[in-house]
């Protein structure tokens, strides 16, 4: 019975026969093992006995190994078997809103999978927290409409809010954090929020207040966002190394020993992924962030002639 019931978990395909007359259950499928893109195919010498447990290693194992930040492993996990149900039924599948770590493991992971198509949603450009849709390439052919935009408003002119204090009123209406994504401020006009769909009419309806001031709740179209792209400045700078130590040090300008604190205390994050590290290699495009004072990314990194290296820096004002 035991191999009858691993026959219908895995998801190969039909089962076309099954003799009961044999010593050993045996299973035959209809489509090739090729169509379950995370599931390594059986040996030849298992098409006739179907497998124990150990031997039946999947590829979701494989990726999950590489991963780099360690603490998304078992989101990351979910998202890949998430995958494998999207490809297998040949539908399209919706995560919630993933943190950004989540997020880049997640997609670095369905990149080494084949007969899956990803699309990364979190209302505008900048967005940091963001939905994944995962499906096989033939039915994911469009960007899903899965992110409603909000615009909370009141009188924030003698009593101005934090973001902390908007999340705070949004998840007080019973809401869970996963169903949210980013919270743009607007200063005295309140803030717009992004949200899954299926949750506005209850946002709009119970929201009415945001620490002591009154709100209103209602929806607007993704394009009413009213984004500022972030105000930025460059530097460059000229290291022996590409050391974390050193090129953070430069980009915040404070001490390289005061940045080498941070680091150790934890204070520090590359690509949103914690670094305890101070001779952490940075490479272009790593985005550097220091708890209280924001975020630097790295642009072009070129070797001078005396084998130094010249850094440009993009810090986020």
């Amino acid at each position: 019975m035991w191999a009858l019931r691993l026959s219908t978990t895995a998801g190969f395909g039909t089962r076309r026969a099954v003799h009961s007359s044999s010593r050993y259950l045996r299973c035959i499928y209809q489509t090739a093992f090729t169509t379950s893109p995370l599931i390594a195919p059986f040996t030849s010498s298992a098409l006739d006995i179907c497998p124990p447990p150990q031997a039946v290693k999947t590829k979701v194992d494989v990726i999950l190994n590489g991963v780099g930040d360690k603490d998304t492993v078992e989101d990351v996990k979910r998202v890949l078997e998430m995958a494998n149900r999207a490809s297998l039924r040949r539908v399209t599948l919706h995560t919630d809103f993933l943190t950004p770590p989540v997020l880049k493991e997640s997609m670095l992971a369905l990149e080494k999978i084949a007969d899956i198509k990803m699309v990364s949603q979190g209302g505008y450009p900048e967005a940091e927290r963001c939905r994944l849709s995962v499906g096989h390439p033939d039915v994911l052919t469009s960007d899903p409409d899965i992110v409603a935009a909000l615009s909370i408003s009141g009188n924030f002119g003698f009593e101005t809010c934090s973001h902390g204090d908007f999340l705070g009123a949004i998840l007080g209406t019973g809401i869970v954090r996963d169903k949210l994504g980013d919270i743009i401020l607007q200063g005295e006009n309140g803030a717009q929020v992004l949200v899954v769909p299926e949750l506005v009419d209850i946002l709009v309806s119970s929201l009415d207040k945001v620490r002591n001031v009154s709100v209103t709740c209602k929806k607007i179209p993704l394009l009413a966002l009213e984004y500022q792209p972030p105000r930025t400045k460059s530097l460059k700078t000229v290291e022996a190394s590409q050391r974390l130590d050193a090129i953070a040090s430069a980009g915040f300008k404070i001490s390289r020993s005061k940045m080498a604190d941070l680091i150790s205390n934890g204070d520090v994050r590359v690509n949103w992924c914690t670094v305890t590290k101070s001779n952490t290699t940075l490479k272009p495009g790593d985005l550097i962030s220091v708890s209280g004072k924001g975020r630097v990314k790295v642009g072009e990194i070129n070797s001078t002639r005396k084998g130094k290296f010249a850094v440009e820096l993009i810090r986020f004002l």
